[in-house]
């Protein structure tokens, strides 16, 4: 009960800066954009579709929260996520192709948000928020256990705009923060090659959607 009548934390806002750290659940898939190639071959029944599939994954990491302003803060949110990206094809017309091929593409990649934090006048122990920026990622492990599996490749960096929206819960000891974040890459990760699968492609973008779980 003293969690709920008394205001915790009361001078948070009054540092200048705050760590912590967070964890990370999401789901994660490629955009797509067939090739003319493609567009090619399916009119002359000899084409592959290609549908990007949901993958889960997840991300841990530290967080660096800068106050700016009063309602203003700068974050940076470094991190290690580990992803997995797939698209499903299937072959129409192509003799000893017959069955539904699934492309993936795991990585381990580092992560370096930099994130505008807007908040809201805190009411007693809580508070919404509104967070944008930009995400430099880097790829520092592939996983390619099957050769046929992995034949699909994508490039080694991205960048990603980073937009989404959270709640600050004051307890007595620290701030939870669940938050809800989109990403959306900018960069064509597709690295071409001559076999049918890239062949059917022409661009490949990152999407994801996370659910941080952060502690400060």
């Amino acid at each position: 009960m003293k969690s709920i009548t008394t205001d915790n934390l009361p001078g948070y806002d009054d540092k200048w800066f705050h760590p912590g750290f967070y964890i990370a659940p999401n789901f994660s898939r490629y955009r797509i954009e067939q090739s003319p190639s493609y567009i090619q071959a399916i009119n002359s029944g000899q084409g592959i579709s290609a549908n990007a599939l949901s993958s889960p994954g997840f991300s841990v990491g530290f967080v660096g929260d800068v106050r700016i302003a009063d309602f203003l803060s700068l974050r940076f949110t470094p991190g290690v996520s580990f992803l997995s990206r797939r698209i499903e094809f299937k072959p129409q017309g192509y003799s000893g192709q017959d069955t539904i091929v699934n492309q993936e593409v795991g990585s381990t990649q580092i992560d370096l948000p930099l994130l505008f934090k807007f908040k809201s006048q805190r009411r007693r122990n809580t508070r919404v928020y509104v967070v944008g920026g930009i995400k430099p990622s880097f790829n520092v492990g592939n996983r390619r256990k099957d050769p046929e599996l992995f034949k699909l490749r994508a490039a080694d960096s991205d960048l990603a705009i980073e937009y989404g929206v959270g709640l600050d819960l004051f307890y007595p000891l620290f701030k939870f923060a669940p938050e809800l974040r989109f990403s959306n890459g900018l960069r064509n990760l597709l690295i071409p090659s001559n076999d049918i699968y890239s062949r059917s492609l022409q661009r490949l973008t990152s999407n994801t959607v996370t659910l941080y779980l952060t502690f400060e």
